[in-house]
């Protein structure tokens, strides 16, 4: 999964095709136990470009997209977002798959 080093390179990336971007941080616990299974859903869902943001490093991109939660995974289309997945819960592989697999029509093209 690529990591995002800054903000234009994001703007950049999310401009083509479908994105989904992960936004996490390293402290997170609830990141860190996504992690593992990661590689799997980018494999399964290959079909997507997935990229990771760290909040960290990229809190001003994280307030312009409104970005409180993390792990969060917001889905973009040629540019625009059509979907995101954040709550205070822990987000198990399935609960991310279904998130995926019921992405906007526009954005399964």
């Amino acid at each position: 999964m690529r990591t995002i080093e800054c903000n234009e390179e994001f703007n950049k990336i999310t401009q083509q095709g479908t994105v989904i971007a992960v936004f996490s941080a390293d402290w997170c616990p609830d990141c860190v136990f996504i992690k593992p299974f990661l590689p799997e859903l980018e494999q399964e869902f290959s079909q997507y470009t997935f990229v990771f943001v760290d909040r960290d490093q990229l809190i001003d991109l994280c307030r312009e997209l409104d970005i409180f939660g993390i792990p969060s995974f917001v889905a973009f289309h040629e540019g625009k977002e059509v979907a995101r997945y954040v709550d205070k819960e822990r987000k198990t592989k399935e609960q991310i798959s279904a998130f995926i697999n019921n992405l906007p029509v526009s954005a399964n093209k």
